[in-house]
């Protein structure tokens, strides 16, 4: 999610609010109850697991290394010893992956924000990452298992035309990806005041990229696909909806309405996703603190089939956990829970 929604979203509370007091403080790093903060990280905004079951895969979105030379990299959360450490990566270009006309490696630039995890069809595994820094891109990278452990591989890229936010793969090793912004003239009420803002791109090996029919809408967000790549599913931040989408028709098939703002989306084990957003500040944030106060989220399962939704966690019947949340993932019998701020994860059940 870009810095400026963040923004807009926190000036929205305030002129509600008018002047309110001091945000709770987050509950501290540890165990409370059935539910668990993971600290030791940096703004994981979106998570993928790995495909062993034993690892979690976290962008960084640092929102002051944005388009700068100082990159935040990818970071990998060992569930068994509760630790986070750096992906080590290494640069080994290939045809096959991206764009010819991608300039090279990305090397220690990298400001990742959104990620799609899927095995290509030689058996590889992909992760690719929507990238800020140095330049606008897709990073393409294979994961590849190490000592104990995992690592990326740089394979290519493709530089993007404007901002992207999410990224999915599609079968034919292309992606789609949202564009929020992309048609944001910067008006009066910003994202939230009701204009179209941007669409959905599709990359394709060897035709590159192009506009998605039907996809303007107010702040496209997270997007995921369907296995064999003929259904879209696609987050309507400002809206608070999740669409589904014919990506051979180009149509929309479906609409659900969620009571956040829906950031990103996550398949479970049972064909199922999950949606976790924002709803808002809870207080004002602390002079100085240099960061925005959004503790309130909500996340919702939609069933892609009905595009019903079932709200399964609501923040307000706790008490602060988590800033900024933007993704929810089933590990096991939890979900994981990141966000575009701050030093944690959280580990929540997961009510069937």
């Amino acid at each position: 999610m870009r810095f400026i929604i963040v923004l807009s979203l926190l000036m929205a509370t305030a002129v509600a609010q008018q002047k309110g007091p001091p945000a709770p403080p987050l509950a501290a790093c540890g165990v409370h109850g059935d539910i668990e903060v993971l600290c030791g990280t940096r703004s994981p905004e979106d998570l993928e697991l790995a495909p062993d079951g034993k690892y979690l895969i976290a962008t960084q979105f640092v929102n002051q290394g944005r388009s700068g030379t100082v990159g935040t990299g990818m970071a990998l959360y060992d569930l068994a010893t509760k630790t986070f450490t750096k992906m080590a990566v290494t640069d080994q270009p290939d045809k096959a992956w991206g764009d010819p006309a991608c300039p090279g490696p990305i090397g220690d630039a990298l400001v990742s924000h959104g990620e799609s995890l899927a095995k290509r069809k030689n058996g590889a595994w992909a992760l690719y990452v929507v990238n800020h820094g140095g330049r606008q891109s897709i990073e393409m990278f294979e994961l590849k298992p190490a000592v104990g452990s995992w690592a990326l591989v740089w394979r290519g890229c493709e530089v993007a035309a404007h901002e992207y936010n999410d990224v999915a793969i599609l079968p034919d090793g292309g992606f789609v990806g949202t564009y929020p912004t992309a048609l944001s003239t910067g008006g009066a009420g910003g994202p939230f005041g009701g204009a179209v803002t941007g669409y959905v791109a599709r990359w394709t090996p060897g035709k590159g990229e192009r506009e998605i029919m039907n996809t303007r809408i107010r702040y496209p967000n997270g997007v995921v696909v369907s296995a064999d790549g003929r259904f879209m599913y696609l987050n309507e931040f400002s809206a608070g909806q999740v669409h589904k989408y014919d990506l051979k028709n180009e149509k929309v098939l479906g609409t659900v309405k969620v009571d956040f703002l829906p950031d990103n989306l996550t398949w479970t084990k049972e064909g199922r996703l999950l949606a976790a957003g924002v709803k808002g500040a809870r207080g004002d944030c602390p002079e100085g603190s240099g960061r925005p106060c959004i503790q309130g989220f909500g996340v919702a399962e939609i069933d892609p089939a009905k595009m019903q939704a079932r709200a399964i966690f609501d923040s307000a019947a706790h008490e602060p956990l988590i800033g900024g949340v933007s993704v929810a993932l089933e590990v096991g019998d939890s979900i994981y829970l990141g966000a575009f701020q701050g030093d944690r994860l959280v580990k929540i059940p997961y009510p069937k």
